[in-house]
């Protein structure tokens, strides 16, 4: 396993993070508890001490079962649990709102706290600014949770362009910065490429598989049932000339893949652990099966002429 040391912090990471969005046991397809638990323990077995999730996960079901898969390894982890993202209920039915104010935190913390059976969490990371709270008062509420032993560290989600311009007077107070990318996924790039410089926190990626599509299982003719979200068309990389592009990369990874003994996702992972220098690449699993194929992205590394072919296959992918 890669480590990596987080920026303003004492954590010492694996750079393979488990991403718990799964876990909230919402939206993606058949999911069973107990293969989350099982994917968990083979994680920590394997090295793997990073473990990303959020309330709105579920709306709390993914802490709760991150918590049973850690179980009294709790100690071993470095869990990054995330605020900000409120489901409200009015006359029409539910919607989700944005909320950073100091209240809001501090009420969400205590559930966080609670769901996971533990009394601090080690990063506590902005999920998106709601754009009304001063991110000063922001960070002195965080202060005040840290203080208090409940947060050990801050970090950050979501954030790009003006948005990393507002924070540049807190360099140096957060440990992440985490956003969506992949050989699927280049739009965050540049500003990925500027967290360290800017505000001084390391780059961390979500949706580092596509929402697996760079597992290499699914075809031109993929289908998703009623209970997996990526059936709705916001999941562009399964429709029309989006998928025919994502496919057309996927084929230039299965040969990469076989050269190295590795599955499709172990290299797409490689891709962003060579490509983004000190990143860390959360992933999403459902099963032990999934994990252990995600951690054969271990013990290799991409050539600059196999790392050239997978850039230049994805732009403006």
């Amino acid at each position: 396993m890669e480590y990596v040391v987080l920026k303003n912090s004492d954590l010492k990471v694996s750079r393979l993070c488990m991403g718990g969005c799964p876990m909230g046991g919402y939206g993606w397809g058949e999911t069973c508890e107990r293969d989350f638990i099982d994917a968990i323990r083979v994680a920590l077995d394997n090295g793997v001490n990073f473990f990303d999730t959020a309330d709105t996960y579920g709306l709390g079901q993914s802490e709760i079962t991150l918590a049973k898969g850690l179980g009294s390894r709790r100690r071993e982890a470095v869990i990054q649990s995330k605020f900000g993202v409120r489901v409200m209920r009015d006359m029409v039915g539910r919607k989700t709102v944005y909320d950073n104010s100091p209240a809001y935190i501090k009420k969400a913390l205590e559930g966080t706290l609670q769901r996971l059976k533990t009394d601090y969490v080690d990063i506590y990371t902005i999920h998106y600014r709601d754009q009304e709270t001063p991110l000063e008062a922001v960070v002195e509420t965080l202060d005040k949770l840290k203080k208090e032993g409940k947060v050990r560290y801050f970090g950050l989600s979501n954030v790009r362009e003006d948005g990393l311009n507002e924070l540049i007077p807190f360099k140096g107070l957060f440990a992440t910065c985490q956003d969506e990318f992949s050989l699927v996924c280049r739009r965050n790039e540049a500003d990925l490429m500027d967290v360290m410089e800017k505000i001084g926190a390391l780059p961390m990626t979500w949706g580092s598989l596509g929402q697996g599509i760079l597992t290499g299982k699914y075809g031109a003719d993929v289908k998703f049932g009623e209970d997996d979200r990526r059936r709705r068309g916001v999941y562009v990389n399964f429709r029309g000339e989006k998928l025919k592009k994502n496919l057309e990369i996927v084929s230039k990874m299965k040969p990469i893949a076989e050269k190295y003994g590795t599955s499709c996702s172990a290299t797409a992972i490689r891709f962003i652990l060579d490509y983004l220098k000190e990143s860390i690449v959360a992933v999403g699993v459902k099963s032990a099966k999934q994990m252990e194929s995600n951690l054969e992205c271990m013990g290799w590394r991409l050539d600059e002429a196999e790392l050239k072919t997978l850039d230049l296959a994805s732009r403006e992918g």
